[in-house]
């Protein structure tokens, strides 16, 4: 199986999971996501008071640099664990 037929099966097992993952968690799984299937963040960082935005710029912008191909094995690995967590 391609790192790309597993990284679209992960994202369809991230939904069945018995429990929602933290925020913290929710934040990695948003980067990288976004990572695997558009590169690196491009914008501006929302405003001052759109929390919930500037967190998952944030989050995104960390991972500047990292090939798409990378961040989507990542994601997949971060599915696994939460799935054995359950």
């Amino acid at each position: 199986m391609s790192v790309t037929d597993e990284f679209e099966q992960a994202q369809v097992d991230v939904k069945q999971l018995a429990q929602r993952p933290g925020n913290d968690v929710l934040l990695q799984l948003y980067a990288l996501y976004k990572q695997g299937t558009q590169g690196d963040v491009s914008g501006g960082r929302p405003g001052v008071f759109d929390l919930v935005g500037r967190a998952k710029h944030d989050a995104w912008k960390g991972l500047a640099g990292t090939a798409p191909e990378d961040a989507q094995r990542r994601y997949v690995d971060l599915v696994r664990r939460l799935q054995g967590a359950a």
